[in-house]
């Protein structure tokens, strides 16, 4: 059953006039329906086609209802059974929702209560089959270093990093916190040279932000023994033990003018002098940066050297935000699912599909980083196999909430935030321009005038 297909359903029941209401209803409700008054026949269509739901009578003669549903629960698991009888009993009802049934429903029935039914065991094999498909995709993208992604935006940057992984040129990765940076570091020193050799060189990272500069100047360049108090031996810098691989400086920007400079000489010299040292030594290192900040604002207003920023940006990789990612929600929270699951051990494996809108509702200022973030919170508090909107937090839930975010490293305009809204708005009013402009509190005329003014007709 794909998403757009209403379902496939098989009706089972010897009195002739109950099935073919039943069938005449569900028929009414668009599904594909197979109606039949044998037991035996149901077993037989069972082995020559898929169905999505089994709605079959429990008491009838020859084959009854219960040895369908075992068919069911052996031949064809996804598929839900829903069993109706005259002749209901508390033991009875049990036995079979024990042997997998999905509803057990008595008669005399009411034909809302059996739509109701129906429609929820279709939805319950709709998520199962959409988990598995999603399931699947993650499945597809394991291996060393993969990205999981369907975004267009970022299939284009995947195929630029694989296309200049092997020049070896010195590449500047930007982009929002959280927007994987690091990841489309390792991405591209494992399709280089570097990485892929028989005896691939080594990937060092460090957060330029995280030290200050004498500490910072200590982890890169290293030092010799005495170089000052405490100095009881020689230590390697990153720099060096980065030889022959790829060093990843995050949050360039950072970096103290200082040792802007210091770094500068090691790009363009091709050598490292560890503090204390009197003797340079020879490196042969592949530099990739990242920063969240604008660094063209930063060479104009002086705190980042024009001249690094020109070594550095040889070829820029500008990662979009979870934001334009959409496409890309469902298959990271999988393999964040998949991946948090097996670390606390817990069989959770499934996310519901209201969960799932949610997800895909959300702004996600702390992009990708956040997802991971409410996924693993979804597993940590999750009581069975499956994720749903109660185990999200609550602005997730209640969507109060708009999020204003920076674009690009800078703070979006009034206009450009009136604009996004307007089409926010638009898009949860189903293209109803009249519902939208009630909703935004101006007349229909004022919308179009907007509308036209942002080229949004």
């Amino acid at each position: 059953m794909s998403a757009s297909s209403p379902g496939r359903l098989l009706i089972v029941d010897d009195e002739k006039v109950a099935l073919r209401n039943l069938e005449h209803v569900m028929k009414k409700e668009g599904y594909e329906v197979v109606a039949t008054q044998s037991g035996g026949n149901a077993l037989a269509h069972l082995d020559k086609q898929n169905f999505d739901v089994v709605l079959t009578d429990l008491r009838m003669e020859k084959v009854d209802g219960m040895q369908i549903l075992q068919k069911c629960r052996a031949s064809h698991p996804d598929t839900e059974v829903i069993l109706i009888t005259g002749y209901a009993t508390l033991e009875s009802a049990v036995e079979a929702m024990k042997h997998g049934a999905f509803y057990y429903i008595a008669k005399p029935y009411r034909l809302d209560e059996v739509r109701k039914v129906v429609a929820e065991a279709l939805a319950k094999v709709r998520l199962r089959r959409e988990n598995q498909a999603l399931r699947e995709q993650v499945e597809s993208f394991q291996g060393k270093v993969r990205i999981i992604t369907q975004n267009a935006e970022m299939q284009r940057l995947l195929d630029m990093a694989r296309q200049i992984a092997p020049t070896d040129c010195n590449v500047l990765i930007t982009g929002e916190s959280g927007t994987g940076k690091e990841l489309f570091a390792r991405y591209l020193h494992h399709h280089s040279k570097r990485g892929s050799a028989d005896k691939p060189g080594p990937f060092l990272a460090v957060n330029c932000g995280a030290f200050n500069e004498e500490l910072l100047a200590n982890e890169l360049f290293g030092h010799v023994r005495g170089a000052f108090t405490g100095a009881h031996g020689d230590k390697q810098g990153l720099i060096a033990a980065a030889h022959g691989g790829t060093l990843f400086l995050d949050e360039i920007t950072e970096m103290a003018p200082v040792m802007q400079v210091k770094l500068l000489r090691v790009l363009q010299e091709r050598e490292v002098l560890p503090l204390g040292a009197t003797k340079a030594q020879a490196v042969d290192v592949r530099v990739v940066a990242a920063t969240n900040r604008n660094v063209i604002e930063m060479v104009k207003d002086g705190s980042f050297r024009q001249d690094l920023y020109f070594r550095l940006n040889v070829v820029n990789l500008l990662i979009p935000p979870l934001s334009r990612r959409k496409e890309d929600v469902a298959l990271l929270a999988y393999h964040f699912l998949r991946k948090c699951a097996a670390r606390m051990g817990k069989p959770v494996d499934t996310i519901t599909a209201e969960a799932l809108d949610l997800l895909k509702a959300y702004d996600f200022p702390g992009n990708v980083r956040e997802l991971e973030n409410i996924v693993e919170r979804g597993v940590a508090i999750a009581t069975d196999n499956v994720i749903d909107s109660a185990n999200l937090p609550d602005d997730l839930r209640e969507l109060a909430i708009r999020t204003f975010r920076k674009k690009e490293g800078r703070l979006p305009s009034l206009e450009e935030q009136e604009r996004d809204y307007i089409r926010w708005v638009l898009a949860e009013a189903g293209g109803n321009q009249t519902l939208a402009a009630q909703t935004l509190g101006i007349d229909r005329v004022s919308l179009w005038r907007k509308l036209k003014r942002y080229q949004m007709e």
